[in-house]
C-alpha cells in the first residue's frame, strides 16, 4: 500500500470555499450527466441484429433455449459470467462476481418488461471448455453459496454464436429484444461496461480517497489498496492483494463468516472424487 491514509487528505479550507470549489466541480458533473443522456438517446436509435431464439442453453430444469431465457417479458439483459470449470469457490472470477453481487431487486426491470439472467459461460480466457452439464452445476452452486436469486443459465452449447465476433471468456452485458417467437441483438458491452451494473465503485468514487486504485489520478499521497474486487482476508482488515493471484473475490467473506458452504464439488486440481473434502469453512 502507498501513502499513508491516516495522514493524507484533502485541504482544509472554510465553507464558502468549499462550496466554491464544489460549484465549479457541478458544472462538469452536469454536463457529464447530459452527455450520458446524449449517448443513451443515441443508444436507442442503433439498429439490431437478429440471433437465433432456439439457440441452446442449460437451465434449471434441463435444455432450454434463448427465448425461454425472456421468460414471456419483452427484452432481456443477459450477462455472461466467466467461469473457472473443476475449480473451487476461491479461484472463481473476482470481477464476475463483484458485478453479479450488485444485482438485486429485479422488480424495477420486471415494470419494464425487461428480464435480467446470467448466462455462465463454462469457460474464461484462460481455460477450455469442460463438460458443459457439469460446469453448470458447479456454478449454480456458486450462485448458492453467493445467495444471489436471479435467473442462471449456461450458455456453454451456443457461446460461440452468442458471443459471435467477441471472446468468449471475457465478461459481456448484452441486451436482447424479442418480436414474437424472433431474437434481437440491440447492444453489448465488456470489461468497464459492467459498471453500468455497480454502486459499489459509484459510491467510492463520491468519496476523497476515490477506489484507492493504482490507475485513478489521484494526489501523491493518497492510499492506494490496490483492486477492491479480491482480497486476502475479510472483516476487520480485507487485507489488501498486492499480487494478480490469492485471497478470495471480496464477497465471499461474510459467507464465510455466516457459515455458508463454499463446496463446489470441485479440487484445485479438477472435480472432487466421491468421498472427497471440499471447501467448506
Amino acid at each position: 500500500m502507498a501513502g499513508n491514509p491516516d495522514a493524507a487528505h484533502p485541504p482544509v479550507v472554510d465553507r464558502s470555499t468549499f462550496e466554491e470549489h464544489l460549484e465549479r466541480l457541478r458544472v462538469r458533473e452536469k454536463a457529464h450527466t447530459r452527455e450520458g443522456d446524449a449517448i443513451a438517446a443515441a443508444r436507442r436509435r442503433l439498429p439490431m441484429v437478429e440471433v437465433a431464439g432456439d439457440s441452446p442453453i442449460l437451465g434449471p430444469d434441463g435444455p432450454t433455449t434463448l427465448l425461454d431465457a425472456f421468460e414471456g417479458r419483452r427484452q432481456l439483459i443477459a450477462y455472461y459470467f466467466m467461469w473457472w470449470p473443476g475449480r473451487p469457490a476461491a479461484d472463481q472470477c473476482e470481477g464476475c462476481t463483484w458485478v453479479v453481487s450488485q444485482v438485486g431487486e429485479l422488480a424495477y426491470l420486471h415494470s419494464r418488461d425487461i428480464t435480467f439472467a446470467v448466462f455462465s459461460q463454462g469457460r474464461n480466457t484462460a481455460y477450455g471448455f469442460a463438460d458443459a452439464q457439469e460446469s453448470y452445476e458447479e456454478s449454480v452452486k456458486y450462485r448458492n453459496f453467493m445467495g444471489w436469486s436471479v435467473p442462471w443459465y449456461s450458455a456453454q452449447p451456443a457461446l460461440g454464436s452468442l458471443l459471435v465476433g467477441r471472446e468468449p471468456g471475457l465478461f459481456h452485458l448484452v441486451c436482447y429484444l424479442r418480436e414474437g417467437d424472433r431474437v434481437f441483438e440491440t447492444y453489448w458491452t465488456k470489461r468497464r461496461g459492467a459498471e453500468v451494473v455497480d454502486h459499489s465503485y459509484a459510491l467510492m468514487d463520491l468519496t476523497a480517497f476515490g477506489r484507492q486504485e493504482a490507475w485513478e489520478d489521484s494526489p501523491a499521497h493518497w492510499p492506494r489498496l490496490t483492486q477492491a474486487t479480491r482480497t486476502l482476508s475479510g472483516a476487520p482488515d480485507w487485507t489488501p492483494l498486492e499480487q494478480p493471484s490469492g485471497g478470495r473475490p471480496t464477497a465471499q467473506w461474510p459467507r464465510l463468516d455466516a457459515h455458508h458452504c463454499d463446496d463446489l464439488g470441485t479440487s484445485p486440481s479438477g472435480p472432487a472424487q466421491p468421498g472427497e473434502p471440499g471447501h467448506c469453512h
